[in-house]
């Protein structure tokens, strides 16, 4: 009766598993929807709660998300979260105050099944507003495994007086 139990188990989360591979698998399939993706499901406005679980889907189990800044004491630092460490910090904030992040340029280097992808973004509290305020570079690290793509890592910079935004990542006009 024990081994059932489990058998049944173990084919229910399989069968939960592949349905949700089914439900969302186009949004992986190229790089370009991975990242595109990426950017609507965190997108949203004011009270729109946001899709967690195709959140959670672009990403490899083990990857993190890599918010810089500089500390009180001026030292720039990294935080490293999981992505449920992510959606509880930030889920919040993103549906109660508004946030669209829109990519405005990318720069692309693969080689065999792994990228590396800076993407320059600009955020906005209302997808009506044309002054952004927050921009900034995304590093986002992937992976294909022949069938498709997961994010690894995102790893990013806010843009400041410092440290704008390099020619290179700007819209090319």
């Amino acid at each position: 009766m024990k081994k059932l139990i489990i058998f049944i188990c173990v084919v229910a989360f399989t069968a939960n598993s592949s349905a949700q591979s089914e439900k969302y698998l186009e949004k992986v399939k190229t790089l370009d929807s991975t990242i595109k993706t990426l950017y609507e499901v965190i997108s949203g406005p004011k009270g729109e709660a946001r899709n967690w679980e195709l959140f959670n889907y672009l990403f490899k189990p083990e990857a993190k998300l890599i918010p810089t800044g500089t500390n009180k004491q001026g030292i720039h630092i990294a935080r490293y979260m999981t992505t449920k460490q992510y959606i509880n910090i930030s889920g919040k904030w993103v549906t109660d105050t508004g946030f669209f992040e829109k990519e405005t340029a990318r720069s692309v280097h693969k080689f065999g099944n792994i990228a590396q992808v800076f993407s320059t973004y600009e955020a906005y509290n209302h997808n009506n507003k044309t002054t952004p305020f927050m921009k900034g570079i995304n590093s986002i690290q992937l992976l294909y495994d022949n069938n498709r793509w997961w994010i690894i890592n995102i790893y990013w910079q806010q843009a400041s007086k410092k440290h704008p935004i390099p020619k290179e990542f700007l819209p090319k006009q």
